[in-house]
């Protein structure tokens, strides 16, 4: 691929509130799943890059948790440090916003928000308006709270306006060689991407039946013979927890593991051998140790 005489690179934060479709924004993106997504508040839980390299451009973007204004545990507030940490550390923000919602939760994030970086509002989810003519009010609404360099209405989920955005935030990248082959699409490991592809389904399958508080650990990750082996333990809290994400005659867990199995062979592009428990461990939300070991600063 032939660079262009500017070529561009930058680091893309994407901030907002749980559950205005940040992660989806960032697949949809890059054109690859990389990012775990759920109608479970706080599905994300580390910051995870996701890159897009066209002939003009090198976009680095940041998908992070969704902010929390009420944590409790040491979980959220480690994963409201990942947020603010981001913040500091690119060239442009996408605080993303749900068409027609703005609330007490969203203002709070937009409070956070620093000042010497460029801010687009990008306005999620349109496609779910019947009344078009409700959005412009809206976003002058929007505008009032802070002031954005840009505004771009899209639909993440039917990459409704997606080019526009690019375009958009390619304005604000600075020119500069890329930081990644031009066929990267994530500064992550296939190690930890199975951990969160296993997170995702137990997520997705067992729902409000779990609380909050599951977490998954690869135990092993090696490849033999273009086979992916995979070992993992799911952690919960209680006894009662574990029970049912292993379901009756184990068929949950088998569920949840079949599935994980099936995204990790169309993003590696080779077998996987999976195997999964569940482990009791109370109280690991609040155990700093805990939340080292698993990767949270």
């Amino acid at each position: 691929m032939t660079l262009h005489a500017n070529f561009r690179t930058g680091y893309v934060a994407i901030i907002g509130r749980p559950n205005v479709g940040k992660s989806t924004l960032l697949n949809k993106l890059v054109k690859q799943k990389i990012s775990i997504t759920s109608k479970k508040a706080q599905t994300t839980r580390f910051r995870i890059n996701g890159i897009l390299t066209d002939k003009q451009t090198q976009f680095v973007f940041v998908d992070t948790p969704g902010f929390q204004t009420h944590y409790t545990s040491g979980l959220n507030a480690a994963m409201n440090r990942v947020v603010t940490q981001s913040m500091r550390e690119v060239n442009v923000i996408l605080f993303v916003l749900e068409a027609m919602c703005l609330d007490q939760r969203d203002i709070a994030v937009l409070k956070i928000l620093p000042a010497n970086v460029p801010i687009i509002l990008v306005v999620n989810k349109i496609d779910k308006l019947a009344d078009k003519n409700r959005l412009l009010p809206f976003l002058g609404e929007v505008a009032q709270v802070v002031k954005f360099s840009d505004i771009i209405p899209v639909s993440a989920m039917y990459k409704i306006q997606l080019a526009e955005l690019l375009n958009t935030i390619r304005n604000y990248l600075p020119v500069s060689e890329p930081l990644y082959d031009k066929d990267e699409i994530t500064d992550r490991s296939e190690r930890f991407l199975a951990g969160e592809f296993i997170r995702e389904k137990l997520f997705r399958l067992v729902g409000d039946e779990i609380p909050y508080s599951t977490s998954v650990v690869i135990d092993q990750f090696k490849l033999e013979n273009h086979l992916h082996k995979v070992y993992a333990t799911i952690l919960v809290d209680k006894p009662n927890q574990k029970a049912i994400i292993i379901g009756k005659k184990g068929e949950k867990l088998k569920q949840i593991a079949s599935q994980a199995r099936k995204d990790m062979e169309l993003l590696f592009g080779e077998k996987v051998y999976l195997e999964v428990w569940v482990k009791v461990k109370g109280g690991w939300a609040d155990s700093e140790s805990v939340l080292r070991n698993l990767g949270y600063e």
